[in-house]
Order: structure tokens, then sequence, then C-alpha cells
């Protein structure tokens, strides 16, 4: 699994300062983390993903850096990725960070899907 693990790391300090129910999982080839049960941030090779409001999204996606989420070649509205050259200072990185946390706190949970026997 190849992701930038400094960029993974100063994700983890931010969110750190304001979370405490915080789960890392291995996924979309990358790591994602999990905000109160709920996909919020990833770090996806030298991108960051970033879970956000989807009435933002078109405003987001023309900011320096930001380009849709196109997992699979399918587009997911309110979904961005973020080149890692656009997270260069501290501000920037926390602006995206935040942005996810801010959306995270009123996002519904995925639905489990219970296990066949």
């Amino acid at each position: 699994m190849a992701y930038n693990e400094h960029l993974a790391d100063r994700t983890r300090e931010i969110i750190a300062l304001t979370q405490d129910n915080v789960e890392e999982k291995k996924m979309f080839g990358g790591l994602c983390f999990m905000v109160n049960d709920k996909m919020c941030l990833g770090v996806m090779d030298d991108r960051l993903m970033v879970r956000l409001d989807p009435a933002k999204f078109e405003e987001v996606v023309e900011l320096d850096g930001c380009r849709p989420m196109d997992f699979t070649g399918k587009l997911m509205k309110g979904y961005v990725y973020v080149e890692s050259e656009a997270l260069d200072s501290d501000k920037k990185m926390k602006f995206w960070v935040d942005l996810a946390l801010e959306f995270n706190r009123i996002a519904k949970p995925s639905v489990k899907k219970k296990k066949q026997k």
C-alpha cells in the first residue's frame, strides 16, 4: 500500500486536536480516517481525499490543487482529491481537514452491511 506517510502524519495531528473517536483503516489503496464511525479523510498516494458537504462541492473544486474524486472512473460528488502541492503550509492543510470535520458532524453514517451466514 503506497501512500504519503508524511501527509498521513500531518492529517493525523490536525484531527487529534479536536477529535477523540478516530479510527484508521486501510482502503482505496491508501489510509482512511474514520471520525465518529464515518469516512472523513484519506491519504492516497500523494493526495488528500476529503469528504465534504456536497452543497460546497462546486465552489471547492475550483480551488488550486483540488479536483473531483473519480474513484473507478465514476465522479463522486461530495468527495475531492487535493494534491500535496496545495497542502504546502499548515494553514492550507488545516483548511481541508477542518472542511471535512465540519461535514463529518452532520454526515450520515454508512449503512453497515450484515454478514451473510
